[in-house]
């Protein structure tokens, strides 16, 4: 009988999908900077759900820090970078971290890398939720 009620009060929690599962990652690749400079991560996030998604965090056991930043030019011409504590993906919609735009800032590498390398980040959910990504390491000189 216990065990009816216990699998009765889970059931909510198995049937409804965490906002990882909504997520597909695509095209992630990290820009690769010698001398342990920052590099950037780059990836498409589409959300296929039917509700937004809140990108919260993000982490790697390749890098000692991996933050959420966004590039912005202001009307002077200036651009700068401001660190995000979320990004909101919307229901079946999609967001690029690209150059010059949204990103992960990877600092303090931890091991070697070179270009050809792949690594994992994960990327962590407002509601919990996880999504690991293989992201590919390319050369400095590459803009996609």
């Amino acid at each position: 009988h216990a065990f009816l009620l216990a699998w009765l009060a889970l059931l909510p929690l198995i049937a409804h999908a965490t906002q990882s599962d909504q997520v597909k990652a695509s095209q992630a690749w990290i820009r690769w900077l010698p001398v342990n400079l920052p590099a950037g991560g780059y990836v498409i996030l589409e959300n296929h759900g039917a509700s937004a998604v809140t990108l919260i965090s993000a982490q790697s056991t390749s890098y000692a820090s991996v933050m959420l930043h966004e590039s912005s030019t202001d009307q002077a011409g200036n651009s700068g970078m401001h660190m995000l504590d979320r990004l909101t993906i919307p229901a079946h919609g999609k967001v690029a971290l690209a150059p010059a735009g949204y990103h992960l800032m990877l600092q303090q590498v931890t091991h070697p890398l070179k270009p050809g390398d792949t690594i994992e980040v994960t990327l962590n959910f407002a509601d919990g939720s996880h999504l690991q990504v293989p992201f590919l390491i390319r050369p400095a000189n590459t803009d996609n």
